[in-house]
């Protein structure tokens, strides 16, 4: 049972961390990871903070984002940090490599740089699988409900879709990007689809600029030591301490 006690302090954890994962509140609060994931579940119910994979962030944040742009709005934003992100993702497929490609702005700029005929490429972006496709590369695109707002195929369909699978690399996008809440998105059928991919590959890179740091959205899909980042910049070394990271400035 939650009590009052504990329902405070989780609260007061919570709204001064703006995101925090049940292992860390398992040491705080000096009780199992069993209690704390139900704790999080009624007081997500009763909207005093947001669950998330692996933790909870604070609902009053400024920084928890439950929305997100057009693709073509956020294709026209930090274009020349994107171009030299994917230049260098698209620099890491070797033949024979089984490559995932997440659909997202980001790895539709890495598109551009892919020149790699003897890998294969799988996607859930119908962008995406259309200019590999025209790129004569070989692609398979996985089936599933189509999102119009990110021009994705979501869905539990594409989610079993994958798990059939095993990939060599993962290339993904991403929304935010925290030490504590890990890589996140505002949709939920689009986490479940990363999470699967990122399970399913060998090695997984996450391609975002500098402006994805300290952001929390709604749903994590990966927690921060899953996948390897490539971006421009960024805006702490505490990312560096708790993961692999790219720095690719010009």
């Amino acid at each position: 049972m939650l009590t009052e006690e504990r329902r405070t302090r989780i609260i007061e954890i919570v709204n001064e961390k703006k995101a925090v994962s049940v292992n860390e509140l398992v040491e705080l609060l000096d009780t199992s990871a069993a209690t704390i994931r139900r704790d999080i579940n009624e007081l997500n119910r009763s909207r005093k903070l947001i669950k998330v994979f692996g933790g909870a962030t604070s609902i009053s944040a400024k920084d928890v984002i439950t929305k997100e742009d057009a693709v073509k709005q956020k294709a026209q934003k930090n274009v020349t940090e994107k171009g030299n992100i994917s230049r260098y993702a698209a620099s890491l497929i070797q033949d024979n490599d089984f490559v995932y490609i997440d659909a997202g702005t980001t790895t539709l700029a890495m598109l551009e740089y892919i020149n790699n005929h003897k890998a294969k490429y799988i996607t859930n972006g119908v962008v995406h699988a259309r200019i590999l496709m025209e790129k004569g590369l070989e692609v398979v695109m996985i089936g599933g409900r189509l999102k119009a707002s990110t021009e994705a195929v979501v869905g539990p369909d594409c989610t079993e879709f994958i798990r059939k699978y095993h990939f060599t690399k993962a290339f993904m996008g991403t929304n935010g990007i925290s030490v504590h809440a890990g890589f996140t998105t505002p949709d939920a059928d689009e986490a479940m689809i990363k999470t699967a991919a990122i399970r399913h590959a060998y090695k997984s890179f996450i391609l975002a600029d500098h402006t994805k740091f300290d952001e929390v959205n709604s749903v994590t899909f990966a927690e921060i030591g899953d996948c390897t980042i490539i971006t421009d910049k960024l805006p702490s070394k505490d990312y560096m301490n708790n993961t692999t990271v790219k720095i690719c400035s010009e």
